[in-house]
This record gives C-alpha cells, structure tokens and sequence, in this order.
C-alpha cells in the first residue's frame, strides 16, 4: 500500500495540503478532485519522488511497507508507474519503440528485452487497440492517440501502484471510458490507482474512493459512497451544484442553473 503520513505541502507561501493522512491499498481506485492550484499535480509528484516546487514538512510516506526514500529509482519504477500532465522532451522513434521503454526497469539484458518485445508489448497493444499505430512515429499522432499511447507504456511497464495525473485529457467520449474501464479493472485485479480527475461525473461509476483538496488546505478522503455528496461537491469547487438522478442512478452532478 502506499501510506502518507501527516504530509503538509507549501508552495509560493500557499499551504496545499496540510497534515493529510492517506492509504491506498492494492484494489483500491482513487479519485483526487479539487480546484486549479490546491496541489493535485504537487500531490503526484511527491509520491513519486519527483523534483516539485514545493516544501514538504513532517511528511512519512511509505509504498510496499518501506519509506519511499528507500527505494532506489529503478525499485521504485517496478512498483508505481506514474503519468504526468506533460512529459518532458520529445519521443522521435516509432510507437512500439516507446511502448518497449516502458518495461526498461525490469530489464537485465538484450534477451529479455527482445523476449518482452514480441510477447508483452504486443499483447498491450492489442488491449489498448493500438495495433495500427505500432509501426507510427510518435511525433505523427494525434494528443489523444499520443494519450493512449502513454497509458499503454504504463501497462507495459507493470507497477503495482498507478499514480495518474489527468489520465483523460485529450481524449474523446470513447476512449474517456476506454480508460476509466481499464483503471477500474487494474484495480479490481489487485493494483491500487489514484489519478487526478476534472470531470466529475466519471467518479461514481469507476471510483471507490475520493480525496477532496480544498483551497485552504485541508482534505477530505473516504469511500465514494460517503464523501461524493453534493454537499461536499459544491464547497469544494465554491458553486452550487445539483445532483441528478440518471437511469435510476444518483451521484451525477452539474451546476444549479439560475
């Protein structure tokens, strides 16, 4: 599991979070809501050990039961795969040239590597129905093949732990679910899932668990069921919001119209 310990994050004199306990377990998929700038992005980055703008005080954190200091980088990268908002730099090879990145840490030799290549990264292509975009540039598609192409890479790279920022952008209706199965299901296969989300309304279906990060630092994390209220909703994002009941479901919100 990954564990956070009175973590209190500060960024530019503005506290994003302050004293947050958290635990993800294995089977768990999280959503993280809240307004631009509360610290969603900073959240991700801490918890992979990635450079961040921020300082963090009386912060423990744990993944698998050790502290995550402790883990060199590429024990690390066997464990969590993480998906930022943007990636650094730009990929020129072909799409299976960077899917085949994606299991670098696990790697030990040109053998294993040419193994991997013509078992799992084709295996995740047809899952992720990428199969003709294999032999594509990565600079010729599109930000929503680009997008599925990335998740891919994850998969490929086989964490125990998903640490997803805005895992939705650029993507079409289709492809929007697409994804939200598939997180659900990792989940359901015994990997634990936290990812960033704008849209909402994704949250009751596929989400079993919510942190709310509010704009003055504190947070709220629990199951669905008990902190996805309208209540909650409308205090976090300051509006009010209505909740719909769709094909007999509740737990579908948008903005009270006046």
């Amino acid at each position: 599991m990954i564990k956070i310990s009175q973590l209190t994050l500060q960024c530019a004199g503005k506290t994003l979070c302050q004293k947050l306990d958290l635990t993800v377990s294995p089977g768990e998929c999280w959503a993280v809501l809240g307004q631009n700038g509360v610290g969603k992005s900073s959240l991700i980055h801490v918890l992979g050990r990635l450079d961040v703008a921020c300082s963090i005080a009386h912060a423990g954190i744990q993944v698998a039961g050790a502290a995550l200091s402790s883990w060199s980088r590429s024990e690390l990268a066997r464990q969590m795969g993480i998906l930022l908002q943007e990636e650094p730099g730009e990929f020129h090879g072909h799409v299976r040239e960077y899917l085949l990145l994606g299991r670098y840490p696990h790697m030990h030799g040109l053998a294993g590597w040419q193994t991997f290549q013509t078992e799992a990264v084709d295996q995740v292509g047809d899952r992720m129905e990428l199969t003709g975009l294999m032999d594509r540039r990565m600079g010729s598609l599109s930000g929503g093949e680009r997008q599925r192409v990335r998740i891919a890479q994850l998969l490929v790279q086989s964490p125990r732990y998903y640490l997803l920022d805005e895992p939705l952008q650029h993507l079409d209706i289709k492809h929007q679910l697409f994804i939200m199965r598939l997180f659900a299901e990792l989940a359901r296969e015994g990997n634990a899932v936290l990812m960033v989300l704008h849209d909402i309304n994704r949250v009751r279906q596929y989400c079993d668990h919510v942190l709310l990060l509010f704009e003055d630092g504190h947070a709220v994390a629990g199951t669905t069921g008990d902190i996805f209220t309208r209540e909650n909703l409308s205090a976090l994002y300051q509006c009010d919001l209505e909740e719909l009941e769709i094909n007999g479901a509740a737990g579908y919100f948008m903005p009270e119209r006046k």
